[in-house]
């Protein structure tokens, strides 16, 4: 019999005790084999209950495959009240997604909870009524009668019919122009622009399969799928961390600065020691950096930034510079505004950025840029939705941005956006 079999048999016998009718929540847990083939997102995609919800931490430590939502948040902001009510339970996870504005978002508290951190995995059901928590237990035992055994997934098959770019690239150098511009005359020192690529196939495409292929392939990133229903999914291969908090213990990091990857070990590093010499990549890191450190100081004790790194993907290496700190009170809402969007997918100041991007950008980024992961009372981890996708049946949206800043090239960036972009689209598109 497979694990999750067994621990699904474990949770329905301890959801068989009587519950209280009164408001509440509470936690059924059975620990998790991990000496079998299973894949937490392959067992997702063969259920047919939403939302859906993947995430795994870059360095492969912590996974998370959420299912079914027992409540739901339209912000961050409302999960964390959620969660301040139920001291008692400070390892509750909130999981989900936030938009490129903070103050929207999508998360859900799950009703089945996979998650594995290092070697020990638990499979937890959730239970939580503001009325009754028999009431809800009777809900748990009919959701646990819709699982599905797990099945593989089906590679992605599907033959592209349409590609076309928003902007296209003549757009992409006027916006440019009049980016450098307005730097030029002091509106801002740097903003982040995007482009997407829209995609059309002839049939239906399955951001699972699209996940999986991905997780493959495109390694030290955190992968995260959001499915809000069956024709609704946000997904993506991630490189940066917007921020890990432990307790009061705060990581979080300024990545900018970007040049190609290659496959060429000591080609690579040539293109690795450029970026890390090179000044425009140094001085758009370095404001990331700086615009961070201020935005952490009044809330958090001595900052330490750590010496600049390359961090090499398959497509592209950035230039990265890790910082950590200490905050006075740990409060998830209030790390995200001030850390989200950063001066990384923005620019600064970020509010001039925000807005000459809101008037000059023919899209709306939605998650794009926003953050994906989790929250509890305890701890919290959210990753930048970068090298992300929207996909809606015959339909995939891609994502890719870069900075601009006094001296970029047009060319440069559109090459940069390409190499971005490729992550995923390679994967899509058989060239």
């Amino acid at each position: 019999m497979h694990s999750i079999s067994i621990a699904l048999e474990g949770l329905a016998g301890q959801l068989a005790a009587a519950f209280p009718d009164a408001p509440g929540l509470h936690h059924l847990d059975v620990s998790f084999a991990l000496n079998d083939a299973f894949d937490p997102l392959a067992w997702l995609n063969a259920q047919v209950s939403y939302p859906q919800f993947y995430w795994q931490q870059r360095n492969g430590d912590e996974e998370y495959a959420a299912l079914g939502a027992v409540n739901r948040f339209t912000s961050l902001s409302a999960a964390r009240q959620f969660l301040l009510h139920f001291p008692a339970y400070p390892d509750t996870r909130v999981v989900g997604v936030n938009a490129f504005d903070p103050r929207q978002g999508d998360l859900f508290l799950p009703r089945l909870l996979w998650q594995r951190c290092g070697g020990l995995a638990t499979l937890r059901l959730q239970l939580w009524s503001d009325t009754s928590l028999n009431d809800d237990a009777q809900r748990a035992r009919d959701f646990l009668q819709t699982l599905r055994d797990l099945t593989a997934i089906a590679p992605l098959s599907q033959q592209v019919m349409s590609e076309t770019h928003r902007p296209d690239k003549t757009g992409w150098m006027n916006l440019i122009t009049r980016a450098t511009e307005a730097i030029a005359q002091g509106e801002f020192d740097k903003v982040v622009l995007a482009r997407v690529t829209d995609l059309q196939f002839d049939g239906g495409v399955n951001p699972a399969a699209l996940m999986a292929a991905s997780r493959q392939v495109n390694f030290q990133c955190y992968h995260f799928l959001m499915c809000s229903d069956a024709d609704n999914a946000f997904l993506g291969s991630s490189p940066e961390r917007l921020w890990r908090r432990r307790g009061s213990l705060l990581r979080t990091e300024a990545l900018a600065g970007t040049v190609a990857s290659h496959h060429d070990d000591a080609h690579a590093a040539r293109l690795g020691h450029w970026l890390m010499n090179d000044d425009k990549n140094q001085r758009e890191n370095m404001l990331v950096v700086e615009d961070i450190c201020q935005r952490l100081q009044r809330d958090s004790g001595v900052l330490d930034v750590l010496p600049p790194q390359i961090v090499r993907l398959r497509k592209v290496q950035h230039l990265r510079r890790c910082i950590w700190t200490a905050l006075q009170q740990p409060d998830d809402a209030q790390c995200l505004l001030l850390l989200q969007p950063t001066a990384a997918v923005a620019g600064l100041p970020r509010r001039a950025a925000w807005d000459f991007i809101a008037r000059n950008e023919p899209f709306d980024r939605e998650g794009y840029a926003g953050s994906s992961g989790y929250l509890s009372l305890a701890q919290s981890e959210f990753c930048v939705a970068l090298r992300s996708a929207r996909v809606q049946k015959t339909s995939v949206r891609l994502y890719a941005g870069a900075g601009i800043v006094s001296g970029s090239d047009p060319e440069q960036e559109w090459q940069e956006i390409e190499n971005k972009a490729a992550g995923l689209r390679t994967l899509l598109l058989k060239d």
